[in-house]
């Protein structure tokens, strides 16, 4: 074995590019796995030693077949098991005596009636025990197509071995949902990991991103098994500038667990994905539609320019409807400059706006073929495009015509911009032209929509690899550490504590003053100026307002006694004397909750009271810097409430983007001792940001710090 410290592109090679394979239970019998797992070995032009094993037959599809591993000419390593789940342990102990290095497991590894621990569970010990690296079970099994292995269990189209897109899912069907139908796409590497017994997604990833023929990978993700080692793979497809598109399923189903703070109910179990995936620039998209356009469009060599999308139609009607859902995927249409207009407008016909998105048609015949040409290689010169698209619709029996070539070649000729076709719908039918066109360099791509996402994913990855980083807010470490301390030993801190600690680490906090008693409430009214506001100061209430624990606009004395008696009479005789906030401002908020997987998340957004409803709000991993926390809130629903109206000023946003920054140095520095923090309502103004109440929610137990990023 191994070390398990030898980087993932070598661990796996006797998994991944093995020298020598046995299928155990070939047979010759159609439409078994065991027939069609040799077949796809031998269709794939596999050089190593290939044999099979199955005690009734001599050979099989010309390929020697022989009784068990000690009959076997020499050493295999890698041994492909085609087997009921009843015969597989046996078999895998025959496979271990005889050396194997690692295995592909295409069974469910689920017997009726079994004992505990379940047979899933022993085969993954037996394989741990042995250092035996495996796909699987329950997967399609995996096709490396550049070194021609096809260890893949499944019927499959025919594929060649030059392929630039890698494609891992946990999803079988996903898999083979994309692998097997769309002929614009080529593959290096296709992997169902199944079960990932020894080998996870992120193994597998890394092994992907070291392949030089890599482009672009897709993902089909249904959990992460591994955070620390998936963190680090999307790191390197970040340094080596290799795009990545997932589909993360699992999206609406919220955390198991129970959360105190509004950070905590609004991130759910998806916040932590979405937050990785921001970090390290993962295009994420909704289903299979979108991931293979947008694979096929990062495949592609040409890169996107600044700017946004041009496009061309032949008619306005579809002209329109381009306009109206990039508005709703957020998809950026270039502003074509007056020149271009001009342009455009000398080799229209009367009545066509020279506008983008271009209707371009005009009475028809050959001239109409050269206007929308000779308009759309216009347009995709312009500095404010960056990549572009010929809308037309397919025709008769799904064909293309040929023409709608010379559109594209013409334009990219003159600019070395990315192009594609796209058909607003398919239809039925295949065209070989599509194919033909899409290897060239020249993607045909079949819906709007997902051709719209795959467009939002070229400009947003290339926007990605041009951020403006900027570092993380230096917090005093002493003072953190002090508090680490502190925190460890306190079941739950009240307002104070909380206000105490986060303002001691630079934060704007509206700190009051406590008292015990209503002598000491008015003393502490009079201490800070009236008007003020007094506040229970119990700590097991998360959420004063809603047990009307807040009295504002306390007055004078008489209003401080008053205040004083009414919360000592329901929620107890201690209280927090507070500073009221003249100016209303915008109520925001910021806070923290620590995902099981990943560690702290940092969130900001929109608050107040109505903070659940609203649910506009963003997460990020942290530490980050204040340049992080801008980009994020400039991507809110509610954004323009923070440019001023009416005359008013605009709030002072770098005032809260860096308190959110030096709020996500805390969450990462005292990460094993904090649960979640919520700051509601942050009131953000032109004078700056205060946050008004504050709570900490302490971890109940050490465990898993989280990823460091």
């Amino acid at each position: 074995m191994k070390s398990p410290t030898a980087p993932p592109a070598r661990r796996l090679d006797a998994l991944l590019r093995p020298r020598s394979i046995a299928v155990v239970g070939a047979t010759p019998r159609e439409g078994a796995v065991g027939n069609q797992t040799l077949r796809n070995l031998i269709q794939g032009g596999y050089g190593g030693a290939l044999y099979a094993i199955n005690p009734r037959h001599r050979e099989i599809h010309g390929v020697p077949c022989f009784a068990g591993f000690t009959d076997l000419p020499g050493k295999v390593e890698h041994a492909i098991f085609t087997l009921g789940d009843a015969r597989i342990e046996a078999a895998l102990e025959d496979a271990i005596r005889h050396g194997v290095r690692a295995v592909t497991l295409l069974s469910a590894l689920v017997l009726d009636n079994d004992r505990d621990p379940p047979l899933r569970e022993r085969v993954r010990a037996r394989l741990r025990r042995a250092g035996i690296v495996a796909c699987g079970g329950n997967g399609m099994g995996f096709c490396n197509f550049t070194d021609r292995v096809w260890a893949y269990g499944f019927e499959t189209r025919h594929h060649g071995d030059r392929g630039n897109v890698a494609l891992i899912s946990h999803s079988g069907a996903g898999l083979c949902g994309i692998l097997d139908t769309d002929e614009r796409l080529r593959f290096n590497l296709a992997i169902s990991p199944g079960q990932e017994l020894s080998v996870t997604m992120a193994d597998y990833l890394d092994f992907a991103l070291e392949q030089p023929e890599t482009r672009v990978v897709g993902l089909f993700m249904e959990t992460v098994r591994d955070p620390d080692a998936m963190i680090r793979a999307f790191e390197k497809a970040r340094r080596r500038s290799i795009p990545i598109v997932a589909i993360k399923v699992g999206r609406t189903e919220m955390a198991a667990r129970l959360a105190v703070s509004h950070s905590g109910a609004m991130a759910g179990c998806d916040a932590s994905h979405d937050a990785l995936f921001d970090r390290y620039g993962i295009q994420r998209v909704r289903d299979m539609d979108e991931l293979a356009a947008a694979l096929v469009m990062f495949a592609q060599p040409h890169p996107v320019a600044a700017g946004g999308l041009v496009s061309v139609h032949d008619s306005g009607g579809e002209r329109q409807l381009l306009i109206d859902v990039a508005a709703e995927l957020k998809v950026p249409l270039a502003e074509l400059s007056a020149d271009t207009a001009g342009k455009l407008a000398a080799r229209l016909d009367p009545g066509l706006p020279a506008v983008n998105p271009l209707d371009a048609w005009s009475a028809g015949g050959s001239e109409a073929h050269r206007t929308i040409g000779d308009c759309f290689a216009t347009m995709l010169s312009d500095s404010a495009a960056a990549l572009g698209a010929v809308v037309h619709d397919r025709v008769a029996d799904g064909r293309i015509y040929p023409g709608y070539a010379g559109y594209l070649q013409q334009a990219h000729a003159a600019t070395g911009k990315p192009v594609f076709l796209v058909a607003n719908h398919q239809g039925t039918g295949a065209d070989p032209l599509v194919t033909q066109l899409t290897e060239k360099g020249f993607p045909v791509l079949d819906g709007l929509v997902p051709f719209l996402v795959g467009a939002r994913c070229l400009m947003a990855y290339r926007d990605f690899t041009q951020r403006v980083q900027s570092p993380p807010p230096e917090v005093d470490p002493a003072i953190l550490e002090k508090w680490r301390r502190r925190l460890a030993s306190e079941e739950r801190p009240d307002e104070a504590t909380s206000m105490e600690l986060l303002a001691a680490a630079g934060l704007p906090m509206n700190r009051g003053l406590l008292a015990e008693d209503e002598s000491a409430a008015v003393a502490a009214a009079a201490a800070i100026g009236f008007p003020v506001v007094v506040k229970t100061a119990r700590a097991d209430v998360a959420h004063k307002t809603e047990l009307r624990g807040v009295i504002l606009d306390v007055a004078d004395e008489a209003d401080c006694r008053e205040a004083y008696r009414s919360l000592a009479r329901r929620l107890g005789g201690r209280v927090l004397v507070a500073p009221l906030i003249r100016d209303p401002g915008v109520e925001m908020i910021l806070g923290v909750v620590n995902d099981a997987q990943f560690g702290p998340l940092v969130m900001l957004g929109f608050g107040g009271v109505h903070a659940e409803v609203l649910q506009d709000v963003r997460f990020a991993l942290p530490p980050f810097g204040a340049a992080t926390a801008r980009r994020l809130l400039d991507t809110l629903r509610m954004r323009a409430l923070l440019d001023g109206s009416r005359g008013a000023p605009a709030p002072d946003i770098d005032a809260y983007c860096l308190a959110a920054a030096r709020l996500s140095v805390i969450a990462h520095s005292l990460r094993e001792v904090i649960a979640e923090i919520d700051l509601n309502p942050v009131i953000l103004s032109a004078a700056g940001c205060i946050a008004v109440d504050a709570l900490i929610v302490t971890r109940a137990r050490p465990h898993h710090s989280g990823a460091r990023p």
